[in-house]
This record gives structure tokens, C-alpha cells and sequence, in this order.
């Protein structure tokens, strides 16, 4: 009789529940990885339970982890083979100390933990550098998706291997727009659309001046709208959030407002990824807009806001100042430069996704050995003590 190959059980925590497609675009490609490899039991610990299991129908077990005290988590915790962290840039000022809870949890019960291709900062106050060095050094594996964030990790003091990754969106797949999709958002499929995506202020990014970057990405649409007779499709990847409010003031400022538009229907990040592919041009902020915008070899330019951008857009080999140093001329002749030459931008693209994909993949090579080990491990102990089976 053939033996059934054993089901680990992991556990996924991170920016879960539907606030932001790129999150969620992490989310399914981990789980797809996971899957592909090994036969695996998933639990998410989300934000909404709801949200998650309509998302990810695949996942076997969700867990409201901002609702429950420590106590109530543990079971959830105990149960599992392998806690990931991860991915996203979830290890801020504000933030830090509710993810790494978990962990801690996790650490305390001899559960393997990994970070997967995690971002890391703005890590300014104390309190929060001292738990991220202190949890982060009792880990089993660290990764993070960029040597930005290996950098601001290695400051404030995390002494240990730190090993530089991918986000695992580059490993996400298209999925079918329902027919019909650009029709419902007022957009004609036959002219030439731009896409476009903010990013609000807020605790993961302190320093943007929002009337600046509104201003910024108004003249470059109204610009885009004269030079390339292009309609202009605002793209917000946080649409619970605040994004719809940004993109709206981002219209505001438009002198050409008519020839823009902000989306309003619900997609999954699959759809999103296929949605993008329709731009003939992205001008963005998000990380996983860009991203999307480099898997559908679609030519942009970015406004780099924070670290991971940057790093991401040293990854491609594109060259843009950060965010405080653009101004509309600036960012206009970027733009300018980068229409004429987008045939050779999308090939350049598409010559370094494939060692980027490399690299995305090599965090879910690295979660499948913790996951074997442990169960050598566990099986070298019952064949030294089987009269503890079970127990």
C-alpha cells in the first residue's frame, strides 16, 4: 500500500484582507508556490476573514487575527509546521510590533518561522528597532525582497544572514477580464489608455507632500492627453482605502478632466495584472502597479516614493530621481523620453523579469526545505522514542 505523503500545515500572516491588490497579489502567488511544491494545509491570519476566503477560496483555514487576544491565536499557532511572515512591507514604525506578535508566539512553541520576502521601514523610533532586532535575530531564515531593505534591517542591528529575494507578485498570473469589463468603466478598448496609480500619505509613507504629487501626476496626465491623445485611467490599488479620494483630487487638477477616469469596479489582482496589460503606458507610484506594468511588458515610469520602489526600479534598470527631486518639467521629460524609446523599455524589461522570477522563486525554495527538515526532524524523534507516537 502506497503511503500518502504527509500535509504540512503553514501559516501566512501579513497585509491581508483586502485593503491593497498588490498584498494580495503576494498573497496568491505564495499560496500558488506553496502548492506546486508540496502538499500543503494554508491558514491566513487576515484582517477579514470574509474578504480572504472569497479571494483565496484555495486557503483551508483563515484566522481574524487583528480581533483575537494572544491566547485565542496560539491553538492556531501551536498546529502549524512553518509560520511565514510575509511578504510586503510590513515591518514599520507603526505597524512592526502587531505582526511580529506571531511570531513571538510561534518562536515560544519551537514553530520554524521565515520572513518571505518581506519589506522593511520607515524603523525610526527606538521601540520599534529594538523588536525587529530582537525578534528577527531568533528567526530561522530571514529574506527580503530587496538590499534596500537588507540595508535599514542590518542598521538597526539585526546581526544574521539576511538573504535578498524577490516579491513573490513576480510570480503572479493573469486572469480573465469579465466581457465587457473597459466598457463599464466608460473606457473606449479602441483608443490608446494610460494608467495611472497614487499612493497616499500615511504611516508607511510619512513623507509624501500629497498636493505636490497631486499636482506632479496632473500636469503629466494633461500632458499625456495633448502629446499622445491618450484617455487616462487612474488606478487605485488600495480602493478600500484612501486611493479613490487621491485619484480623484489627482482629476481635480486636470485641465483635460474629461479625458480621465478613475476605476470603479471590484477585480482581483489577477484581473488587475490582465487590466494593466491595456495601458500602452503606466506612470505610477505603487509598487505592485510598476510590477504589474513590468510583467505586462508595458513601458512606465515611476515616481519613487520610498526605498522599494527604488529598489525595484534598480532591479529593472530604469534610472528615476526620487520623488522630492521631480518636478513637472522633470518628470514630463521622463515621460517624454520614455514614449519615444517604450518598444526598447518593454524588451529591457523583459530581458531581467526572468532573473527577478529566479529570485521570487528561491524564497518558496527555501520555506519547502524549513518544511522538510522539520519533518525529518520530527520523524528521526518518533523512531528514537516510539512510545511517545502520538502523544
Amino acid at each position: 500500500m502506497l503511503q500518502q505523503p504527509p500535509t504540512y500545515r503553514v501559516g501566512i500572516c501579513g497585509s491581508y484582507g483586502g485593503l491593497n491588490l498588490g498584498d494580495e497579489a503576494i498573497l496568491q502567488s505564495i499560496i500558488a508556490q506553496l502548492r506546486r511544491a508540496l502538499p500543503v494545509e494554508i491558514t491566513v491570519f487576515t484582517r477579514d476573514v470574509e474578504d480572504t476566503r472569497a479571494r483565496h477560496p484555495e486557503v483551508d483555514r483563515v484566522v481574524p487575527v487583528r480581533t483575537l487576544g494572544r491566547n485565542e491565536v496560539v491553538p492556531e499557532v501551536e498546529r502549524l509546521d512553518l509560520f511565514i511572515l510575509g511578504g510586503g512591507g510590513i515591518l514599520f514604525d507603526a505597524e512592526a510590533g502587531i505582526y511580529l506578535r506571531e511570531v513571538e508566539l510561534a518562536l515560544e512553541r519551537s514553530i520554524p518561522v521565515m520572513t518571505y520576502a518581506i519589506g522593511a521601514g520607515p524603523l525610526k523610533t527606538p521601540e520599534a528597532q529594538k523588536l525587529v532586532r530582537q525578534v528577527l535575530s531568533r528567526v530561522d531564515v530571514v529574506t527580503v525582497r530587496e538590499a534596500g531593505a537588507r540595508k535599514l534591517l542590518e542598521e538597526v542591528g539585526v546581526k544574521r544572514e539576511i538573504i535578498v529575494t524577490a516579491d513573490p507578485a513576480f510570480l503572479l498570473q493573469p486572469e480573465p477580464l469579465a466581457p465587457g469589463a473597459l466598457e463599464r468603466e466608460g473606457l473606449d478598448p479602441a483608443r490608446r489608455l494610460i494608467g495611472m496609480s497614487v499612493r497616499e500619505p500615511g504611516t508607511a509613507a510619512p513623507d509624501i507632500d500629497q498636493q505636490m504629487y497631486h499636482a506632479l501626476l496632473a500636469n503629466a496626465a494633461d500632458f499625456m492627453v495633448e502629446r499622445f491623445d491618450a484617455d487616462v485611467v487612474l488606478v487605485p490599488m488600495e480602493p478600500k482605502m484612501l486611493d479613490v479620494r487621491h485619484c480623484h483630487a489627482v482629476i481635480a487638477e486636470m485641465l483635460r478632466a474629461q479625458r480621465a477616469t478613475v476605476l470603479k469596479g471590484e477585480y482581483n489582482s489577477g484581473q488587475m495584472l490582465s487590466l494593466v496589460g491595456r495601458f500602452a503606458f503606466a506612470v505610477g507610484m505603487r509598487l505592485h502597479f510598476l510590477i504589474f506594468a513590468a510583467l505586462q511588458g508595458t513601458p512606465f515610469v515611476a515616481l519613487p516614493y520610498s526605498s522599494k520602489v527604488e529598489g525595484f526600479l534598480a532591479d529593472m534598470k530604469v534610472v528615476m530621481p526620487p520623488l522630492h527631486q521631480v518636478n513637472a518639467g522633470r518628470l514630463i521629460a521622463h515621460i517624454d523620453a520614455y514614449w519615444d524609446r517604450r518598444v526598447q523599455h518593454a524588451r529591457a524589461i523583459q530581458k531581467v523579469l526572468p532573473a527577478l522570477q529566479k529570485r521570487a522563486r528561491e524564497t518558496n525554495e527555501i520555506a519547502v526545505r524549513l518544511l522538510k527538515e522539520r519533518a525529518a526532524k520530527q520523524s528521526a524523534q518518533a523512531r528514537a522514542h516510539p512510545g511517545n507516537a502520538g502523544t
